[in-house]
């Protein structure tokens, strides 16, 4: 199979520049590629130059995926920090196939990543993908989701996410143009989302239909889960974490009521946003409820005993250490947010 690229920079005069995807012209020869570019010339993503006339190569880098339940698939992210060797590849993403039409739920840090999501569905099945579910505004959940706009799909999010997401945008590309480079970033620009779910939704797919609920404020202010009536699959996004230590980045004690209350829902697995790729439910939350309620626990015996922040924050939750992977990049930050909401209640 061949597929239509284009080389796109920042500015002409001067890089960063990537070979970007084109979403739409697959074709078994790079002849009917060429054919398919004349007939239907591409735009180039506002605020890039294209570099030269786009062509067809042979298929690019794909994303690997697991089939986790009849239709489900669920590619797994490293457990790590965003860096240049793993080019920001630390997020779950999922797809669920339907009988007309295919939803993809997150989108990975960078568009290479959602050139590879595309790439893996079209090497599967030619339906159109018609959705992208997006379940909170983090970027690695988001920033790769311009290549699946490009094809086609409407974006669809927490009715908090478009502001959420806006209000921080420029800082998270700053942030990963440092951690995984310039080049790897260029074209993850604004995120539109078309549909906003202020309570509950649903997406038929034909005869395939996702349930979307937005949660109050937990995780984060705009966490949306996605549950696939057919198989009992939910993508609780950042909502649910595995092996890596939770961050905390909206309300602790929200966050605790939400699980609770995702834990007496009747699912078959849960699709955590990082880990995984699957859990039993709701055995899969005992380590994060755990975690949380130490979190809690020793937040509020610091402020009991009088200490300062930056006191509090050394000691809160150090038993869990040794449970959780990337413990001290995240903790102190929950530690911090903890202290902030509890001190004040």
């Amino acid at each position: 199979m061949f597929e239509a690229v284009i080389a796109v920079c920042l500015t002409v005069a001067g890089g960063p520049c990537r070979d970007q995807l084109l979403p739409g012209y697959e074709a078994p020869t790079e002849a009917l590629c060429l054919a398919a570019l004349a007939a239907w010339p591409p735009v180039v993503n506002a605020g890039l130059e294209a570099d030269g006339a786009p062509f067809c190569q042979p298929v690019g880098e794909v994303l690997d995926f697991e089939e986790v339940a009849e239709g489900v698939f669920v590619h797994m992210g490293l457990i790590e920090e965003p860096n240049r060797a793993n080019r920001g590849d630390v997020s779950n993403i999922g797809f669920v196939v339907g009988g007309q039409s295919v939803a993809v739920i997150d989108a990975g840090t960078a568009p290479w990543m959602g050139e590879g999501v595309w790439r893996t569905i079209r090497a599967r099945t030619d339906k159109p993908v018609s959705h992208v579910i997006l379940t909170h505004m983090h970027p690695d959940h988001v920033l790769g989701a311009s290549a699946l706009v490009r094809g086609g799909a409407t974006v669809v999010g927490h009715a908090a996410l478009p502001r959420a997401f806006a209000d921080r945008r420029d800082n998270y590309v700053e942030s990963l143009e440092r951690l995984i480079g310039p080049e790897v970033m260029l074209g993850a620009g604004a995120v539109p989302v078309d549909v906003t779910v202020e309570d509950k939704a649903e997406i038929d797919l034909g005869g395939r239909v996702l349930e979307l609920r937005a949660w109050p404020m937990a995780h984060t202010g705009a966490d949306l889960t996605v549950l696939d009536q057919e198989t009992g699959t939910l993508f609780a996004g950042d909502l649910v974490f595995h092996r890596h230590l939770p961050a905390l980045d909206g309300r602790l004690l929200g966050w605790q009521a939400v699980l609770k209350e995702m834990s007496g829902l009747e699912i078959a697995r849960v699709v955590p946003g990082h880990g995984g790729p699957v859990l039993d439910w709701p055995a899969g939350g005992t380590d994060q409820q755990r975690y949380l309620d130490v979190l809690e626990a020793d937040t509020r015996a610091a402020i009991d005993a009088g200490q300062r922040l930056g006191e509090a924050v050394e000691g809160i939750a150090q038993s869990e250490a040794p449970l959780w992977e990337l413990f001290e990049a995240y903790n102190p930050r929950n530690a911090t947010v903890a202290f902030t909401e509890l001190e004040w209640e």
